[in-house]
């Protein structure tokens, strides 16, 4: 391979000093191109797995909260791994945490505005908990961090943090397998699909696909968004909670479209809260085990509140409903993520980490 192309794929400091040197409106064109990448990548390897899922058997609702929540995850995972070996806690951190903010909020607030979302009570009463205490680990352990930190130190998630998180994944995707066999008959109400299995090849194809295009998305996608901050003078966890988380979050997003124009909107809340509790398991123990994540200040007092006012929002709907959720609900979640946003470019632009 010629150097010069093995420093473009290995070399980070090759590919930030490109970046470097482009105008504002070529690094958003790279962000809009990475963005795109990150989607289609995505979108074509959850086809893949679902095919291949789909032909050992496993109930739609295994296929839902873990194989289609991890592939909606991936483009945060990639993205916060690279980050955090770049050096960049702010946005391997922000980018997961304004994940779970932007998949809940966001999303699955526009899904309630839309249309009448069934509660799932097998999945919510569940998996439900496990989203809400997955978050509330990660703001206890940021706590013990910044109260066990001496003067002059930063709060840091260490790399046994990521270890633990993801033996936490381990345990939970077996745990939602044991549940999705003991409710068995919820999971194979519906099928997956009519149609006939794509050939094995080309479902292997879409998902070896889909991943590159997803690693590459990413590729550009981190130092292109630094880059912009640093002009901005936008911290970095502001632009990956915003624009990057956004962008990353494309997958939740067209996946709860389609659940909506298919008729089965009850798909996008186990993809959401599959990918929440991902987003902290998978996406940021990854990155912690790659780099430990030191945790700026304003996560303390802006971040983690917004996230856990959503999700205990989330959890308090979920109790009071006996069917549906209303639309008010998803009035009301994406309003916090308005002022959320809103807030972030009124009080932190310019602010020092």
């Amino acid at each position: 391979m010629d150097n010069g192309i093995f420093q473009w794929i290995v070399d980070e400091a090759v590919l930030q000093d490109f970046v470097a040197g482009l105008p504002i409106l070529a690094l958003l064109l790279i962000i809009v191109i990475s963005v795109a990448l990150l989607s289609k990548g995505a979108d074509w390897m959850i086809d893949g797995v679902v095919d291949l899922a789909r032909r050992t058997g496993l109930p739609k609702i295994v296929i839902g909260a873990t194989v289609v929540s991890l592939g909606t995850t991936l483009p945060e995972a990639f993205v916060s791994v690279m980050a955090a070996f770049l050096g960049n806690p702010g946005l391997a951190l922000g980018n997961g945490v304004g994940s779970i903010i932007a998949d809940t909020g966001l999303i699955f607030g526009m899904t309630c505005v839309l249309v009448a979302v069934p509660v799932n009570r097998f999945i919510l009463n569940r998996t439900g908990w496990v989203q809400v205490g997955s978050a509330a680990l990660l703001v206890g352990i940021a706590a013990v961090a910044l109260m066990t930190t001496g003067n002059g130190g930063e709060p840091t998630l260490n790399r046994w943090v990521g270890v633990f998180f993801l033996v936490l994944l381990a345990g939970y995707l077996f745990i939602t397998y044991r549940w999705a066999t003991q409710g068995g008959e919820l999971g194979h109400n519906e099928e997956i699909s009519t149609e006939e299995p794509m050939p094995l090849t080309k479902s292997w194809l879409m998902v070896v696909g889909g991943l590159t295009l997803v690693v590459a998305g990413a590729r550009v996608l981190v130092p292109s968004a630094s880059e912009i901050a640093i002009r901005a003078g936008v911290p970095e966890d502001v632009i990956a909670a915003t624009l990057v988380a956004f962008g990353t979050s494309l997958p939740e997003l067209m996946t709860a479209i389609a659940a909506i124009r298919k008729g089965h909107p009850e798909i996008t809340v186990g993809n959401i809260v599959g990918a929440d509790v991902l987003n902290v398991l998978f996406v940021i123990g990854a990155a912690a085990v790659a780099a430990p994540l030191e945790i700026p200040d304003n996560f303390y007092f802006f971040h983690f509140p917004a996230m856990m006012i959503i999700l205990i929002s989330f959890r308090f709907f979920i109790s009071m409903n006996k069917s549906t959720f209303r639309r008010w609900q998803g009035a009301w979640l994406l309003g916090v993520y308005g002022v959320y946003v809103a807030l972030q470019y009124i009080l932190n632009v310019g602010a020092a980490h």
